[in-house]
Parts: C-alpha cells; sequence; structure tokens
C-alpha cells in the first residue's frame, strides 16, 4: 500500500448527513483536481487525506461535525473555475464565486458550501516550485 501525505494536515474527517449526497459531490470537486477516491464502504469514503463518514460510523460515534472550512490546492485559475462549476453541478452551494483574494498577491480562490454546510474552497496561490508532490508512505 502506498500513501500520499502532505505536510501541515495529516487527515480530515467529516461527519455527514447524506453520504450519497456528500459522496456525489466530493467525487465531482476532486475529479477536477485529479484526486481519486481512496475507497469507500457503506458508511465512508475517503480520498488522500480527507475521510467522509456518515453519523452512524463506528469512528463518528453517532455524532454529526459543526461547520468546518476546508481548502484544496488547484494548479492554476482554470482548475479553481472548473472546480467551482463542478462542484455547483453536483449539489454544493454558492460561497464565493472564483477570483482574486486579498490574503496575499496571487491568491485565487472560489467557496462553495458542501451538501451540510462546510465551507469548501479551492485555491491556487499563484505561480510557486514545489519541492515535493506530496510526502509519500510506503507500508
Amino acid at each position: 500500500m502506498e500513501l500520499h501525505r502532505g505536510r501541515l494536515v495529516d487527515h480530515i474527517q467529516l461527519v455527514v448527513r447524506d453520504l450519497k449526497a456528500s459522496r456525489r459531490f466530493y467525487g465531482a470537486v476532486f475529479e477536477v483536481l485529479g484526486i481519486p477516491i481512496g475507497g469507500e464502504a457503506e458508511d465512508y469514503f475517503w480520498a488522500d487525506e480527507l475521510f467522509v463518514s456518515s453519523a452512524d460510523s463506528r469512528a463518528a460515534q453517532g455524532v454529526l461535525t459543526g461547520r468546518h472550512h476546508l481548502a484544496f490546492q488547484a494548479k492554476d485559475h482554470a482548475m479553481v473555475d472548473a472546480w467551482y462549476k463542478a462542484g455547483l453541478a453536483a449539489g454544493g452551494r454558492d460561497n464565493g464565486r472564483a477570483g482574486e483574494r486579498p490574503y496575499h498577491p496571487g491568491y485565487y480562490a472560489a467557496f462553495l458550501l458542501d451538501p451540510d454546510g462546510n465551507n469548501i474552497e479551492a485555491v491556487f496561490h499563484g505561480e510557486a516550485k514545489r519541492s515535493a508532490a506530496s510526502v509519500e508512505i510506503n507500508f
């Protein structure tokens, strides 16, 4: 098995009311970002560092999460724009159209609310050189 992990966030779990609606939404926006669904079962699915489960899953212990903000990196402006359109088409709600933001020069982002009201963002930070695509873990 091989995992690829980022440098700051190891993983995030969202507990959702409607797993099928969330699977449809995240499947659509991840397809645009080139992130495959890593696996799924009756009460959860995962992709990269994000785990999404129903409230009755063992990990959730019957409790819904609150509202969260989660941002995914995009490779360019076009990917942010496509992500926004795909998310709207898959049941997301607008929470900020794609465009420049004042956070730092070159910050280009779009925001959607997922089916549970979590604030989901796709962001392109501007031209930069990555030191590594990801941290690779083999076991």
